[in-house]
């Protein structure tokens, strides 16, 4: 777990919470303590300007990396009178550099293993599985969910050599 990671989790701290959210200001981050973040989260590059609004949920496994933005598509309008509920990012969803998620009304959901394009736009939900990308953002793919190529795979997909006396 890196230090960024470490320290976003421990923002919620009854005594070290203020020094917390100062440690992640100086990387650049604004985490909330009202958002909720599940287990597993990564944050590459220390998420160096990463902006999360405070009714913003994180499921688990979900991947952010730097400058992305969660919030309202309406900031103009006090937070009370807002149409805006909250922003739900479900599990194993990567978020890319500078991709923005902004909420006009209700919920918007991004699915599970949802991926959002680096510098993307999203201003609807998604299903789940799906590849995001443009300002605005609109589907241009499907995810392949098959497991990486590993030693056993490469092993087994390679052609035998036959044994001829």
């Amino acid at each position: 777990m890196s230090l960024v990671t470490a320290l976003i989790y421990r923002r919620r701290h009854r005594l070290l919470g203020r020094l917390v959210q100062e440690a992640l200001a100086f990387y650049g981050m604004e985490v909330p303590a009202a958002c909720e973040i599940g287990p597993g989260l990564t944050v590459f590059h220390r998420g160096f300007g990463t902006v999360l609004h405070p009714y913003t949920t994180l499921g688990s496994d979900v991947t952010l990396y730097n400058g992305v933005t969660i919030g309202r598509a309406d900031p103009w309008v006090p937070q009370e009178r807002s149409a805006m509920r909250r922003v739900v990012v479900e599990d194993g969803a990567v978020l890319c550099a500078g991709a923005k998620v902004v909420c006009k009304d209700g919920v918007l959901t991004v699915g599970a293993g949802t991926v959002v394009g680096a510098n993307a736009v999203l201003t609807r939900s998604t299903g789940p599985g799906e590849i995001w990308a443009g300002a605005p953002a609109r589907k241009v793919g499907v995810r392949d969910r098959s497991p990486a190529p590993g030693p056993d795979t490469v092993a087994a997909a390679a052609p035998q050599a036959s044994t001829r006396a």
